[in-house]
């Protein structure tokens, strides 16, 4: 009974197959790794919003030359929280809290996925983003 509700999956040449689950149409992307990383992009439930999924498109195409940015930043970001540790401020990430050095290691210490989402853009606060988690 509830198939009637279902949106019928959705084939991409370059993406593959995606699945509409929990508001968004899902799938898995290459980065460039030897594993894909999960994929949610917005959309009606017909289909996704071509934006978005050309948006998708590019990270596939584009993300190797983004990658090294990608690891400063990540590696930016996560300075402050390995000094808090050092200092004895962050005592509940015990242990678990990796040891990262070099901008490279960023990569077995996070959670990767791609989410793309289209917004209004006649509102300053609505743009098109791509998230580093999905929801």
């Amino acid at each position: 009974m509830f198939d009637l509700f279902k949106s019928a999956p959705f084939r991409d040449p370059q993406l593959g197959e995606l699945l509409r689950s929990r508001g968004h149409w899902r799938g898995s992307i290459s980065l460039g790794s030897d594993e894909n990383v999960p994929l949610a992009i917005s959309g009606t439930r017909s289909e996704p919003d071509a934006p978005a999924l050309q948006a998708a498109r590019e990270v596939a195409t584009q993300f190797a030359g983004w990658r090294p940015s990608i690891e400063q930043a990540l590696l930016e970001h996560y300075g402050p929280y390995a000094e808090s540790l050092a200092r004895g401020e962050l005592s509940e990430a015990g242990a678990a809290f990796p040891k990262l050095v070099d901008a490279s290691e960023v990569w077995g210490a996070v959670i990767a996925g791609v989410r793309v989402a289209c917004f209004c853009g006649w509102k300053s606060e609505h743009r098109i983003g791509l998230h580093d988690a999905l929801g």
